[in-house]
């Protein structure tokens, strides 16, 4: 027995002697802690190894457990900073430049994602001049796991906003975070964890997801490796066939119709932006090529330009005299390209795309711009371009996209995050989940309280973003799954200390990314000057439908957060409210406000049951406001 006790000492001993102290990526230099309340501090060390932590002359001590695991909190600091941490074991580690602050976990999908180098010609001015250390992000590396919650991340470093660093955040946190420091004068972390694409069923827990059995055990199934190897496979497999098919027998390439001494003459014209799908070409996917040529005065020749080719679906090469100044692999982000000083030259010149279309109808999105400039001259491209087809394809089936899958971004991306203390949470997502949007509700209710759970904090505040308007208009009423996943996001309301921002006005009809992420984090900020920072008095939302009653074959309806009065915004008249009887047929219906109310009717539906506002893609017309500027959210609502 003495033998075995010696031995188990000696093992101990060992660990304690050859183990490090070991940090989480969060726990770093530049850190913001969160500030007021008591916070962890944790990692790891050798089995049962005594760890002592000591900020500003306080000291903690704790001791490693049987996996040599250690957390100590410490206690609640104000705002301010900067602060030295030590952390000392068997070895010793100091962690510089530490603020307190508030601290924001800002997760979703690709609006919440789009990084301010996505969007510096927008905000080319706020990026070059940005100098502000007490803003900082911490960005979550893009990873999935199946089988369980990871403990820690991969990498990432804790970086304050300066022209550099800031070209990684996230646009919507950083307009938030902006707002927030400058009216409180407090540090702001932010915590970034968005995937483009995401569903909302990927963010939650399996204990959470286990509700919803069909996602339960699609994420069971992505627990097999060689399962995830076979989907990759397959994945990688039918892309590389339909690529090498489109590289080898298209005959722009074979023939290089990129070259400047091609003869084009008999080549059909096209008017851009538009889609081929519109000519006689016809709807067909693969390559079609599109050629222009243009006169550059002298002026332009030696100088910085830009080229700007809207957007294209899906893919392009593009080339300038011969020159390849620039390529963009699917459809969603803007065409800008720089070229090089000696790119072009005085007199004609010509301008090559290549473009590859996978599947739908490929072409030039409009209401976009298309145009050759620099600081003085603009040369716009819209207008006639030859184009021929270089080689017909049938459509890429779509991949099985493993990142998005129930549970994955939950263990990867949320689950180390959720020792760290935080003032709360921003989300905007909600693209992903339109394909079916009955049970968004149910989904993001269990998001936020499994999250809330995770952090041991069931009333952390969780502020969220409607869905933008987007695509095109409707004239006559008609369903729409954006519609109905609005309303969807409009029910989560009724989870406590939860708020939405309404964003019906800040899309963009031909792009699901609307750069405009300044007015979105504004809307977001002042929710939380509202809901966290205990405003009370402000006005911080749009109208949101309270009530509906009869009277005379006519609709009155109620409104909360009216601010200081109804109005129309976008239009002369309130628009793009309809009304049906008991058959759900749909009909617009005049609307007009009285006494702050919405006064709605449509003289041939004497009986109406069922009634809604702005539901559609994209609504279009007069909508309704309150004085403060902020759009009433869409809603469906049963008239009883």
């Amino acid at each position: 027995m003495k033998k075995f006790i010696f031995f188990i000492l000696l093992i101990v001993s060992f660990f304690q002697t050859n183990a490090q102290i070991k940090l989480p990526r969060l726990i770093s230099d530049g850190m913001i802690l969160q500030r007021d309340i008591a916070v962890n501090i944790w990692g790891w060390a050798g089995v049962y190894e005594q760890v002592n932590v000591v900020i500003e002359n306080q000291y903690y001590q704790t001791l490693a457990n049987a996996q040599g695991e250690w957390k100590i909190q410490l206690k609640p600091h104000a705002a301010g900073g900067p602060y030295e941490i030590t952390i000392k074991g068997s070895n010793e580690i100091k962690l510089k430049d530490v603020l307190f602050g508030d601290v924001y976990v800002c997760s979703g999908q690709s609006n919440m994602e789009l990084w301010m180098g996505r969007l510096k010609y927008k905000y080319a001015k706020e990026i070059e001049t940005v100098n502000n250390s007490q803003i900082r992000q911490f960005l979550v590396p893009d990873k999935y796991d199946f089988k369980s919650p990871l403990k820690d991340l991969e990498q990432g470093s804790w970086l304050f906003a300066n022209p550099k660093n800031i070209l990684d955040f996230s646009g919507v946190a950083y307009f938030f975070a902006k707002e927030i420091n400058a009216k409180y004068n407090v540090p702001v972390g932010i915590i970034n964890t968005a995937l483009g694409g995401s569903p909302a069923q990927a963010w939650i827990s399996e204990s959470a997801i286990s509700t919803f059995p069909e996602y339960f055990n699609e994420a069971n199934k992505y627990k097999d490796d060689q399962f995830i190897k076979s989907v990759e496979t397959n994945n990688q497999l039918i892309a590389k066939a339909w690529y090498h098919y489109i590289d080898v027998f298209d005959k722009g390439i074979a023939d290089n119709w990129k070259s400047s001494k091609l003869d084009d003459q008999n080549w059909d014209q096209m008017t851009i932006p538009g889609y081929w799908a519109d000519t006689q070409l016809g709807n067909v996917n693969g390559v079609v090529w599109f050629r222009k040529k243009i006169k550059v005065p002298a002026s332009m020749v030696g100088k910085p330009v830009k080229l700007e080719m809207g957007r294209i679906v899906d893919a392009d090469s593009v080339f300038v005299n011969e020159q390849f100044v620039g390529t963009t692999s699917y459809q969603y982000p803007p065409r800008r390209y720089e070229l090089a000083n000696n790119v072009l030259h005085e007199g004609e010149n010509d301008i090559t795309i290549r473009v590859i279309n996978n599947s739908g109808r490929g072409g030039f999105i409009a209401d976009k711009k298309y145009e050759l400039t620099t600081t003085k001259d603009t040369i716009q491209l819209k207008g006639e371009w030859k184009y021929k087809l270089g080689v017909l394809a049938t459509s890429l089936p779509s991949e099985n996209f493993i990142r998005w899958k129930p549970v994955g971004l939950y263990n990867a991306m949320i689950a180390p995050l959720t020792n760290y203390a935080i003032k709360g949470f921003l989300w905007y997502q909600g693209e992903a989940n339109t394909s079916n949007p009955s049970n968004y509700s149910a989904l993001m209710q269990t998001l936020i309280i499994d999250w809330r759970a995770k952090w041991n904090n069931e009333n952390l505040p969780f502020l969220y973003v409607q869905l933008p308007n987007f695509m095109e208009p409707t004239k006559e009423p008609v369903e729409s799954n954006w519609a109905e996943l609005r309303q969807q996001q409009l029910n989560v309301m009724s989870v406590p200390n939860t708020a939405m921002a309404v964003a019906i006005d800040l899309g963009d009809w031909n792009d699901i990314h609307p750069e405009n992420k300044l007015d979105v984090a504004h809307r977001l900020a002042l929710l939380a000057e509202k809901n966290i920072y205990n405003e009370k008095n402000k006005v911080a939302q749009g109208p949101l439908f309270k009530s509906v009653k009869l009277n005379n074959e006519k609709c009155v309806l109620t409104f909360s957060e009216i601010g200081s009065g109804l109005v129309i915004k976008g239009g002369a008249i309130l628009s793009q409210f309809q009304v049906a009887g008991a058959d759900k047929k749909f009909k617009w219906a005049k609307a007009e406000i009285v006494n702050n109310q919405v006064i709605v009717y449509n003289s041939k539906i004497k009986a109406p049951v069922y009634i809604r506002y702005a539901w559609a893609d994209n609504p279009e017309g007069g909508k309704l406001y309150n004085q403060e500027g902020l759009p009433a959210s869409p809603f469906s609502a049963i008239i009883y």
